[in-house]
């Protein structure tokens, strides 16, 4: 056999093999041709490099050594290859944004009334004493707006194993919730999970349904349809040649109880998102791609989040309910050193089709402070609230045109909820409510009428008198009005007492 002969022979079996193997490995070729293809701009600009560098070094071949005309020309194929290729990379990833900008529309229209919601990390603390004796990890857990519920997904111990348990609950604005379902996966059929192994693994079999389709697993969730539970996986896929970008693609609908999957486009009863939200943080975070390349390249168009540490954890895409649809809420700042909100992104959570859901990006008029200022106002107004210290102030999210809500609490149980105007200006920037719904009050009492400053403050304007009798006895038999003003009288002794200023009697 010739050389030439055993070449081909050996590109055709490693073809076949190729072949087979896509054949057989629908995950493992889904994956890899989904990385392979996000690497085509640095593959492209690598390629750019190296064919400069050849160049070069061509040229230079012919050259004397002496003069050393051909180590200047490999050094110019070398510079050239690598400000092109950069260049060429710099420009893909602009061009990526810029396509992603093409479903934004910036207007000045206010945002729409947005339903108030039990803050996310209440919800996902709640979950696990409300798990009760259930054996298995939290997965995630995600807001229902249609159903006002937050729904964990609850992993089974085991390297085979699927889903344990998919719990749905039912969070107050004020005070603690309780689980509503437990629905419980069949462990004989229903053995597969995002993250499991081998044969257990549910992108496994959502690649043999539907190759080339993928997700991410922060977008998963669960919820209970009656004792069936629902695991539903918001899928994406690829579109471009050079610029590639991603577009949603239906959901997969796993039974927990039959081990069925379903991909469709058909979304309507989905009672939480069926659109990626990695979807839509991408499509938010492209509007840097709204200038110019260096308008781009420098940062100076788009918006960003707020660069503090109010909403740790959960500061962007607050899935929030408009007039009974899902919604992806996130409160942005201008780029650069700039706190305040200046505009409030939404993008539809629930969205049918194929393509990119709209982003429409609304300008705040007038513009907000930052949700750090929020949060110190807030403090400042109401500092005088029994074991004031002990409460911890939660996610700050919009609720239309200039309106805003925050949550007070303390760890999984929700105190007091906070209400107040963007701009933090007008007869009531901020107030304040009660677990049971009414109003404590609006504004600080410092300087109000005689008050003090600190402890000094804290007189009821409910009605009862500022110097409202304190009853001997117990501490926990007094009442907030009583208990604010046993603090300041105490304050107001040992003041006096430092001081040396107390009167006898």
């Amino acid at each position: 056999m010739t050389r030439t002969a055993k070449v081909l022979l050996t590109l055709g079996v490693l073809a076949a093999l190729t072949a087979l193997w896509f054949a057989i490995a629908p995950y493992y070729s889904t994956i890899f041709v989904w990385e392979l293809r996000k690497m085509v701009p640095l593959l492209a600009a690598f390629a750019v490099f190296i064919a400069f560098v050849i160049g070069g070094a061509a040229a230079g071949a012919g050259g004397s050594g002496s003069d050393g005309r051909g180590f200047a020309l490999i050094t110019l194929g070398f510079v050239l290859g690598g400000v092109i290729g950069i260049g060429w990379l710099l420009h893909t990833q602009y061009s990526q944004d810029r396509t992603y900008a093409q479903a934004i529309t910036v207007t000045t229209d206010q945002v729409p009334t947005l339903a108030p919601r039990a803050p996310y990390q209440v919800g996902e603390a709640q979950a696990r004493p409300n798990l009760g004796d259930t054996a298995g990890d939290i997965a995630g857990t995600t807001y229902l707006p249609s159903e006002d519920r937050y729904a964990t997904l609850v992993n089974r111990r085991g390297f085979l194993s699927g889903y344990e348990v998919a719990l749905s609950q039912q969070i107050p604005l004020q005070g603690r919730g309780a689980a509503e379902q437990k629905c419980t996966f069949d462990k004989g059929k229903a053995t597969d999970r995002v993250s499991g192994w081998w044969g257990s693994n549910l992108g496994r079999e959502i690649s043999k349904e539907d190759r080339y389709l993928r997700f991410n697993g922060d977008d998963v969730y669960a919820y209970c349809n009656g004792d069936r539970p629902m695991v539903v996986v918001p899928l994406k896929r690829q579109v471009g040649k050079f610029v590639i970008t991603e577009r949603p693609a239906g959901v997969a609908l796993y039974d927990g109880k039959t081990g069925a999957l379903t991909i469709t486009t058909d979304t309507a009863n989905i009672p939480g998102p069926s659109y990626p939200l990695s979807l839509a943080a991408q499509q938010r975070e492209a509007t840097a791609g709204m200038g110019g390349f260096f308008d781009w390249l420098f940062k100076r168009s788009g918006w960003e989040t707020p660069d503090d540490d109010v909403n740790s954890g959960n500061d962007s895409e607050f899935t929030l309910s408009a007039d009974g649809q899902p919604v992806y809420v996130t409160p942005l700042t201008g780029r650069g050193s700039a706190t305040a909100i200046s505009v409030v992104s939404t993008v539809p959570a629930r969205h049918n089709g194929l393509r990119l859901a709209p982003i429409t990006i609304h300008k705040t008029n007038p513009v907000w402070v930052s949700p750090k200022a929020i949060v110190d106002r807030i403090k400042a107004d109401y500092q005088d609230i029994p074991n004031w210290q002990a409460i911890t102030v939660y996610e700050v999210i919009p609720t239309g045109g200039n309106q805003w809500v925050a949550t007070l609490g303390t760890g999984q149980n929700v105190l007091y909820r906070a209400t107040g105007t963007g701009d933090l200006k007008g007869d009531k920037p901020t107030c304040l409510q009660r677990a049971d719904g009414s109003v404590y009050r609006c504004g600080t009492l410092a300087g109000v009428n005689g008050n003090g400053v600190g402890t000094q403050y804290g007189a009821d304007t409910s009605g009862a008198p500022a110097s409202a009798p304190v009853p001997s006895g117990e501490l926990r038999g007094l009442t907030d009005v009583q208990l604010a003003e046993l603090q300041r009288r105490v304050g107001a002794e040992a003041a006096c007492r430092l001081d040396k200023t107390c009167k006898s009697g």
